[in-house]
């Protein structure tokens, strides 16, 4: 029997000793990832309900995350409307984690993890790819026999596995001039308009409440309620998995097949639950049609919800690499919710004593705030001087160099 108790000896590290600015420098792009796989609740009784499912399911994964979808994009109502405000809340979340659970979504996301095959088989081809593995060194037969590759599978879990989340969003059509009108007579300040409207950016909405409560009334709010799990794996779980449920195609073992398939060790974690507007004032887009400003406002609630889960639950921050040090900069921006004061810890990859991957914080830089990307859909339209590829930080270039990750720590 395979245990993963063994002390765990690095055989990878991903060192990224380029130095200056290249925006085509592919070097930046190699690093672990962590996975992610979204789903929504699909509600037909609400408005644009058909049109907002079709937008979700035809977006793409964050390119800051791997793609994990194993399966459908779109759960059914869960939920009895008739609750309280309150209760409808848990029960929700409750419903969502059940029907996660019941429908086995974290064996299969293990399953694709190991690229499972129609007859049972498992192979180590994806982690080997998303791990910068060498593909014929990360092999099982070799793992359960040498201390090297039982480390590498070690390291593969918890740099790799252990990094796969679940977002389930639930999203609701409102209509601006609603709210508006609910709004008007009560307003007194800029802020109190951004949360009844729906707005995400003060600056924003105070140009337009100059206009008055009618002009920020047209246009369209999509709001979602995102709940995060994350995929359980540690080491008796991997235990398990590689002991009891391991076989390969061409030597096919029925009876860890059988028991993979019945299975029940496999879980997902719930993580919080955050919430996130996105609006889109009909002043600023008079050419598009109303399925066109739906379809941009989901994307970006998506987008903002997905944002905010990040900055709210340190387990779910994800790591970019540093592109240059002149300027010092990241393609991170707007749509991963950066904001003017924001403070990251930049890491380098080292090895402790027991030989395992660590990530040691060599310093803090701090977003410049005149020079902050915006990356969110549609920016362009949006925006048409911009010219900013990337976020620029402040701080000192010295220590750094291209390829060393960044990590919000505020």
């Amino acid at each position: 029997m395979m245990k993963l108790t063994n002390p765990f000896i690095l055989i990878f590290c991903v060192c990224f000793m380029l130095a200056g600015y290249s925006q085509n420098d592919s070097k930046t792009d190699e690093y672990r990832r962590s996975s992610l796989y979204t789903l929504m609740v699909a509600d037909s009784t609400r408005n644009f309900s058909q049109l907002i499912q079709e937008t979700f399911v035809n977006s793409k994964i964050p390119e800051k995350f791997n793609n994990h979808i194993v399966s459908e994009r779109s759960i059914p109502k869960l939920y009895n409307d008739t609750l309280s405000k309150a209760d409808l809340k848990e029960a929700q979340k409750v419903a969502i984690s059940e029907y996660l659970s019941t429908h086995d979504i974290a064996k299969s996301m293990i399953a694709k993890w190991f690229t499972r095959s129609e007859q049972g088989g498992f192979n180590m081809d994806l982690i080997s790819e998303r791990g910068f593995y060498n593909a014929s060194d990360l092999d099982v037969k070799i793992a359960k026999n040498s201390e090297r590759g039982t480390a590498m599978l070690a390291d593969a879990g918890e740099e790799l596995i252990k990094n796969t989340f679940v977002i389930v969003n639930n999203f609701k059509y409102t209509n601006k001039e609603e709210v508006a009108k609910k709004a008007k007579g009560l307003l007194s300040m800029v802020s109190d308009v951004a949360v009844l409207a729906g707005a995400g950016d003060v600056a924003t909405v105070s140009d337009a409440a100059g206009e008055g409560i009618g002009v920020l009334g047209k246009g369209y709010v999509i709001k979602t309620d995102a709940h995060l799990y994350r995929l359980k794996w540690n080491e008796e779980v991997a235990s398990i998995f590689y002991n009891d449920y391991w076989t390969e195609d061409g030597q096919i073992d029925e009876e860890k097949v059988k028991a993979f398939n019945e299975s029940d060790v496999f879980e997902l974690e719930y993580i919080g639950t955050q919430m996130a507007w996105a609006d889109l004032q009909s002043t600023s887009f008079t050419k598009k049609t109303d399925e066109e400003l739906i379809t941009i406002a989901t994307i970006k609630a998506s987008d903002a919800v997905t944002a905010k889960l990040q900055r709210e639950y340190e387990v779910f921050r994800t790591k970019t690499p540093l592109m240059s040090t002149e300027p010092l900069s990241a393609k991170i921006g707007l749509k991963e919710g950066l904001e003017k004061g924001d403070k990251y810890e930049v890491l380098e990859q080292v090895l402790n004593k027991e030989g395992k991957t660590e990530y040691k914080r060599v310093g803090v830089i701090k977003v410049d705030k005149n020079q902050i990307w915006d990356n969110r859909f549609n920016a362009d339209e949006e925006n048409t001087d911009e010219t900013l590829e990337y976020t620029v930080f402040t701080g000192n270039k010295k220590k750094y160099y291209a390829g060393m990750l960044i990590r919000q720590i505020n």
